[in-house]
């Protein structure tokens, strides 16, 4: 009975953590948007209620691809993708920001190197996969510098830095996994949370791949950031702040999890996997998805890391 005392109370504990933390990041954001979400509300009721195609699917997804293949890549090899790969139907846009990183960590680095790889390939498979409908790369904002962009306003509003303090996810291995761990989880949920809406066994099977390999990049990024946090807690709070900062950002349900070790039975276990009560990692629909890499709780068509929006059909986040 002590064991399960102290087992309730740790994670009682943990959940009025995470929504302090919710709060403070909603607030941080949020306020400026409420204006923009409620002009929105009608478009996004409006767009819910037409079924999307598996096309319109697959589109969503290569917007998504196409921000994790560019910061991956800059990150390893100071460059983006070639210009071959940016072209499609929609606004093309282009990249801010984005540069190689100096690592110290030689795993970290091949880490980068390999999951950099991988995005490039689900880039040019999705797109040979459209074929005449792929969306184009629309701007993206993926810089280290700017107290404004994208990383930095994460990051301030997480309490990563200090509010009008640049947050730069290519000045050290750390920085790195912090910037990598805001896309890979919301990547493994957003193709959980799509694979439902696909028709095509084709698509299904493909999209089930790419899932896969994405939970690989979550895992190698949450037992790297776990391994070092063992000796560095504050990196451990770093992602857990994360964690709570997306949480707060697609609605009210709280299954978001940092990489903080649990107490159970007395013993510490690790947390790499975020999984529910059934052992199940949980999905995001695509606006909560778009709420994340947005940055805003409300129903807005641009922001964040896609600071004029997404391709295709599927363009604007939930109303949270």
């Amino acid at each position: 009975m002590a064991d399960d005392a102290q087992l309730i109370e740790a994670f009682d504990s943990r959940v009025k953590r995470r929504n302090e933390r919710r709060e403070f990041f909603r607030t941080a954001l949020g306020a400026a948007a409420i204006g923009a979400g409620a002009l929105a509300l009608s478009r996004e009721a409006h767009a819910q209620s037409v079924p999307v195609t598996d096309a319109d699917v697959l589109n969503f997804a290569l917007n998504l691809e196409y921000l994790e293949a560019q910061f991956y890549s800059f990150a390893a090899t100071g460059a983006g993708l070639a210009s071959t790969l940016l072209t499609g139907t929609g606004t093309q846009g282009a990249v801010t920001g984005g540069q190689k990183v100096n690592f110290t960590d030689p795993i970290v680095s091949a880490f980068a190197k390999e999951i950099a790889k991988d995005e490039v390939e689900h880039v040019t498979f999705l797109r040979a996969a459209l074929g005449t409908v792929a969306v184009a790369q629309p701007a993206i904002n993926i810089d280290g510098t700017d107290p404004n962009g994208a990383f930095s306003k994460a990051a301030q509003a997480a309490g990563l830095v200090p509010v009008g303090t640049a947050f730069n996810p290519y000045a050290s291995d750390e920085n790195f996994l912090l910037g990598a761990f805001i896309f890979e989880d919301v990547g493994v949920t957003a193709y959980k949370g799509a694979a439902p809406l696909l028709v095509s066994k084709t698509y299904v099977e493909a999209a089930a791949g790419i899932l896969a390999v994405e939970a690989y990049h979550a895992a190698m990024i949450r037992t790297t950031l776990y391994a070092k946090g063992l000796a560095t807690p504050s990196l451990r709070t770093s992602a857990d702040a994360i964690s709570d900062a997306r949480d707060s950002l697609d609605g009210a349900s709280d299954d978001d999890q940092g990489i903080s070790p649990v107490t159970i039975n007395g013993g510490t276990a690790s947390n790499i996997a975020p999984l529910d009560a059934n052992g199940l990692a949980f999905s995001r629909s695509p606006g909560q998805v778009l709420n994340i890499v947005y940055l805003n709780h409300a129903a807005v068509t641009s922001g964040g890391f896609f600071p004029a929006g997404v391709n295709g059909t599927v363009t604007t986040s939930a109303a949270n």
